[in-house]
């Protein structure tokens, strides 16, 4: 069997407890050398024959995957954080599909989950903001009609940005044009989770200015939101006035 498995955000010890277990028993392990820590690479059994994919193209990559399957041995797709999120492991699944060669995935901790947690908040706040777009800065990969960074950012949600740390003059510029306050709260996280993480607060209007300051290039996500700021919104989960199937209101 062939499994996609989500590595997690940088720190070996948010790998989930299946994915470490197949990474224990694989006897292949292709993995995303640019990003995945290579400590979890210390899971892998005496013998096992492991891959880095930033070396490999597509076609190289399902052909190991593909020998594998064959010679019946267990082999492990070691995707950074979840492989659903810009993990390309899609067009890797589609040529399996047509090798009808089967497959199964093990999501992992999201670096958008590591970023949230070193900035200390929470992206869905109670009558702040209940909605999160996760996208990023047209690059080399044109985005599809609609999804356009000013279009998505009009919508005055929490933005998580990923793969664009490298284009924050852009997304300043994108922002401002969406409508988005200047002095609207933002963050840059580097390498959430790794012990070189770092977490730089500013605002839309700095973000650029923010990231050439402390020489943010890549390997950084983008967090855009008042979510950044509020503290005081309660839920209606907790409140003593609330009723629900587990817990009777109080009257106050």
């Amino acid at each position: 069997m062939i499994y996609f498995v989500g590595a997690g955000p940088g720190a070996a010890d948010l790998i989930t407890v299946r994915g470490a277990r197949l990474l224990e028993q694989a006897d292949v392990v292709v993995y995303a050398g640019s990003l995945v820590n290579p400590q979890l690479l210390d899971l892998c059994k005496q013998g096992c024959a492991i891959y880095d994919s930033s070396r490999m193209t597509l076609e190289q990559i399902v052909d190991v995957l593909c020998d594998a399957e064959q010679r019946g041995l267990e082999c492990v797709r070691l995707h950074t954080g979840d492989p659903a999120l810009y993990g390309a492991h899609g067009e890797q699944m589609d040529e399996l599909d047509k090798r009808g060669v089967s497959y199964q995935i093990v999501p992992g901790v999201s670096s958008m989950f590591g970023a949230a947690a070193a900035l200390g908040v929470e992206y869905t706040v109670p009558e702040v903001c209940q909605s999160v777009i996760i996208t990023r800065m047209e690059g080399r990969t044109p985005m599809p009609e609609g999804e356009k960074l000013h279009d998505l950012a009009a919508h005055g949600c929490t933005l998580v940005l990923f793969l664009s740390a490298g284009l924050l003059r852009e997304v300043q510029e994108e922002l401002l044009r969406a409508g988005r306050d200047a002095q609207e709260p933002a963050a840059l996280v580097v390498r959430a989770s790794w012990p070189d993480e770092a977490v730089y607060r500013c605002t839309v209007g700095t973000l650029a200015a923010c990231a050439q300051e402390h020489g943010v290039a890549k390997t950084a996500l983008v967090v855009v939101g008042k979510c950044l700021e509020a503290r005081d919104a309660r839920s209606l989960l907790y409140s003593a006035g609330f009723s629900h199937g587990y817990r009777a209101a109080k009257e106050t």
